[in-house]
C-alpha cells in the first residue's frame, strides 16, 4: 500500500547553524515518532474574505430542496440535475470543516436525510426513470450522490449514509458489468462521465473491504481499453485533445476530449493504484497530467474550450467560444492535490496556487453570490444559465469545492513535519504528538508582495520540519530564520525553485521564519501578443482604468532578461492590486515614440462586475516594428544634416 504523503527524496544541501538549523530540498527528514495533525486553519486577508463570500452567499443561501426534488420523481430521461445535490453537497461539507457553522451542518444534515429518504428498495438514488437509467448522465449522478453521502459519512460517521452509497452502488453492479450493460458504451464521451464512478466504488472498498467493489473498479479500468472505451492507460502518451477524432457531432459518444470528466477519470485511477499498485496506471496518470500541463493548461492556470481540450495553451491568444470552465478549473485543482498528497512534489502546489489565484478567484462575482460558468482571458465573465430547470448550473454547484479546497491544502502535516502550501494571511493550529500543541500564525503582504512571515509557537519546545514551498517561478528566494534576539541566514542554496525548503530544528515560542519570494514581473510572448505574469499573477488591463482602448497594440518596455518594471497604484475601487507598466502605445512612432504607464489589475479583479459594457484583456496584441534598429525621428541628431 502507497503511504498518503509519500514525499519524493530528491538532492538536497544543509547548513547547520549555531542553533541547530538543517535544511534541505524534498528529501524526507529522519527524527522523532511526533505524529501531527493540522486541527484548524483559518485564511485572512483579501482571500479570506472571498472564501467567507462564496460560502456565505454562494453554498448557504442554495435552496437544497430544490436540487432534491427531482429525486422524488424519477421522470429525468437524459439531463444531468441529479449531478447538483452532490456537487453542492461537497462543497457544503468542505466549508463546514472550515467555518464550523452550526446552520450550514444544519442544512447539510437535513439534505442527507431528505436525499435517503428518496432511496427506492433496490436501492437506486437518482432521478432517472426505470426505463432510462444507466443512460446518459444517470450513473454520473449516481457517482455524485455516492460522493456526497461517503463525504457525510466521514464528517459524522453516520452509518446510514455509508449504507446508502453501498445500496447505490450494489444497484449499478447489478445493471452494469460483465453481460450486463457495458459502462463505456453509457452516455456520451466514449464514457468517461460514467466511468468517474471508479472514485466512489475505491471508497466503498476502501471503508467496507468488500472484494465485489474492487472488482467492479478492476472491471471498469479494463473497459476503458476495449476498442468503444476512452483507452485511457494505451493513449496516455498521446496528447488529450488528439486522443480521438474531432467529432461531428460534439456532444456525442464520439467526443473523447471531454476535459473535465477525463481527469476525473484519472483521479478514480490513482486511488485504484493505491491498492493494486499497478506501475502502469500510474505513468499513465503522470503522463496524462504532463500532456495537460504542457498543452493546455493556460497563463490563468485552467484550459478548455466547450469543456473539452483543443490543444488550448499554444491557442490561448485566440478569442475562442467558452473557454475555461470553471468545473475544468476546479478539477484540474483537484487532480493537482492528489498528486501532491501522493508525492508531495511542491510543482502541483504551484499549479493549484496559480489556478486559484487567477481562473478561481476570477469567477467568483463580486457580491459572492455566482460563480461563472466561463472565465475567457479576454471580454467578459460570462454568467451561468439556469439548468436542468433549476436555480442552479454545474459551476455555481461545484465551484466551492475549490474555495473550500485552499485551507484544506494551506498547511499539512506528516509525521514531524509541518509544511506549509500557501501562502497569505492565515493561523492555523496543529497537534503535536499527544500532549503538545503548535500556533501557526503567517502575516506578510503576499501576494500582494513577496514577504512571507511564519512564526510558530510550540506549547513547549518540540523538534521539528517545517518545509516551505518555494514556487518555482521564483528565481531568487531568501530566507532568515529569528528567534528571540538571534537572526541566522539561510543558506540560498536550500531555497531552489520548485522544492520545499526543509527546516528542521528545536522550536520554541515566537520562532519565525521570514521568507523573501521573487515577485519579479515578466512578459510572456505568444503569438505575436503579451502577458505580463508577476509571481503567481496574470494581469490584465479593463476598460475601467479608461487610459485607452483594452484591445489596441503596445509594446510592453521591457529589459534584457524580459522582467518588467511595474508601479503600484490605487485599484480605483475596484481591483485588489493594480499596477501601471510603460508600453509603447499603438502604431505611431513619431507622435507616440515614448512609453506610457498603462494600467492593470490582477486577472480575479478583471471584469469582475460582470457588466458587459466592461471590457478586459490578458493577452495584449504586440505592435509589430519591422526596423532591425532602434527608431529615430527624421528632425532627431545631426543625420538631419544630410537632407
Amino acid at each position: 500500500m502507497v503511504h498518503k504523503y509519500i514525499l519524493l527524496l530528491m538532492s538536497f544541501s544543509a547548513l547547520i547553524l549555531g542553533c541547530g538549523v538543517c535544511l534541505a530540498g524534498n528529501g524526507r527528514m529522519s527524527g522523532n515518532d511526533m505524529n501531527m495533525e493540522v486541527k484548524s486553519v483559518k485564511v485572512g486577508g483579501y482571500v479570506g474574505g472571498r472564501i467567507d463570500d462564496c460560502f456565505r452567499h454562494r453554498v448557504m443561501e442554495q435552496d437544497v430542496d430544490e436540487i432534491v426534488e427531482p429525486f422524488r420523481h424519477r421522470v429525468e430521461s437524459w439531463k444531468w440535475n441529479s449531478e447538483f445535490w452532490g456537487k453542492w453537497t461537497l462543497g457544503a461539507i468542505g466549508a463546514y470543516r472550515y467555518t464550523g457553522d452550526a446552520a450550514l451542518y444544519g442544512k447539510i444534515a437535513k439534505s442527507v436525510g431528505d436525499i435517503i429518504a428518496t432511496q427506492t428498495p433496490d436501492g437506486y438514488i437518482g432521478n432517472y426513470a426505470p426505463e432510462y437509467q444507466t443512460k446518459k448522465w444517470d450513473i454520473w449522478g449516481q457517482k455524485y450522490t455516492m460522493l456526497g453521502l461517503l463525504s457525510w459519512y466521514e464528517l459524522t460517521g453516520d452509518r446510514k449514509a455509508l449504507d446508502a452509497a453501498a445500496g447505490v452502488a450494489d444497484h449499478l453492479l447489478s445493471q452494469v458489468g460483465p453481460g450486463k450493460t457495458d459502462i463505456v458504451l453509457t452516455g456520451d464521451y466514449r464514457g468517461m462521465p460514467s466511468s468517474t464512478v471508479l472514485e466512489p466504488i475505491m471508497s466503498l472498498y476502501n471503508k467496507t473491504g468488500e472484494r465485489r467493489y474492487l472488482d467492479f473498479a478492476s472491471y471498469i479500468v479494463a473497459q476503458w481499453e476495449t476498442p468503444e472505451g476512452p483507452q485511457l492507460i494505451s493513449r496516455a502518451d498521446v496528447p488529450v485533445a488528439m486522443r480521438f477524432p474531432h467529432p461531428d457531432s460534439w456532444f456525442s459518444y464520439e467526443n473523447g476530449q471531454k476535459a473535465y470528466e477525463m481527469m476525473s477519470c484519472y483521479e478514480g485511477l490513482l486511488e485504484y493504484y493505491k491498492v493494486t499498485e499497478n506501475k502502469a496506471d500510474y505513468d499513465a496518470v503522470l503522463k496524462t497530467y504532463s500532456h495537460i500541463l504542457a498543452e493546455e493548461i493556460n497563463v490563468a492556470g485552467s484550459g478548455s474550450a466547450v469543456e473539452c481540450w483543443y490543444g488550448g495553451r499554444a491557442l490561448q491568444t485566440v478569442p475562442t467560444y467558452h473557454t475555461m470552465e470553471t468545473c475544468v478549473g476546479f478539477t484540474w485543482m483537484q487532480f493537482c492535490s492528489r498528486l501532491l498528497a501522493l508525492t508531495g512534489d511542491s510543482r502541483y502546489a504551484d499549479n493549484i496556487e496559480r489556478t486559484f489565484y487567477n481562473a478561481i478567484l476570477g469567477a467568483l462575482k463580486d457580491d459572492g453570490c455566482q460563480i461563472a460558468k466561463y472565465t475567457p482571458l479576454e471580454g467578459w465573465r460570462v454568467e451561468g444559465e439556469r439548468q436542468c430547470g433549476l436555480n442552479i448550473n454545474c459551476c455555481n454547484a461545484n465551484g466551492p469545492r475549490a474555495f473550500a479546497m485552499i485551507p484544506a491544502l494551506a498547511y499539512r502535516a506528516d509525521g514531524d513535519c509541518l509544511t506549509v502550501n500557501f501562502y497569505g494571511e492565515s493561523e492555523a493550529d496543529v497537534r503535536l504528538g499527544k500532549r503538545s500543541s503548535l500556533r501557526v500564525v503567517q502575516t506578510g503582504g503576499y501576494p500582494v508582495s513577496g514577504d512571507v512571515a511564519v512564526e510558530l509557537s510550540p506549547s513547549k519546545p518540540a523538534d521539528f520540519t517545517v518545509a516551505l514551498r518555494i514556487p518555482e517561478w521564483s528565481r531568487n528566494a531568501k530566507a532568515r530564520i529569528i528567534s528571540g534576539t538571534d537572526t541566522l541566514a539561510v543558506s540560498l542554496g536550500s531555497l531552489a525553485a520548485g522544492e520545499y525548503a526543509r527546516i528542521s530544528r528545536r522550536w520554541k515560542a515566537g520562532d519565525r521564519v521570514e521568507l523573501s519570494l521573487d515577485m519579479t514581473a515578466r512578459v510572456v510572448e505568444r503569438n505575436g501578443c503579451q502577458a505580463i505574469v508577476r509571481g503567481p499573477l496574470v494581469l490584465a488591463r479593463d476598460s475601467r482604468f479608461n487610459d485607452g482602448f483594452v484591445d489596441e497594440g503596445v509594446v510592453i518596455q521591457t529589459a534584457s532578461d524580459g522582467s518588467v518594471e511595474l508601479t503600484p497604484v490605487v485599484g480605483d475601487g475596484f481591483a485588489w492590486m493594480a499596477f501601471t507598466a510603460p508600453m509603447f502605445v499603438g502604431t505611431d512612432l513619431e507622435n507616440n515614440g515614448k512609453p506610457r504607464q498603462i494600467h492593470l489589475c490582477d486577472f480575479a479583479s478583471a471584469g469582475n462586475t460582470w457588466d458587459k459594457s466592461v471590457r478586459y484583456r490578458v493577452w495584449l496584441p504586440k505592435t509589430l516594428n519591422v526596423m532591425r534598429g532602434e527608431y529615430r525621428a527624421y528632425n532627431d541628431g545631426p543625420a538631419d544634416s544630410a537632407l
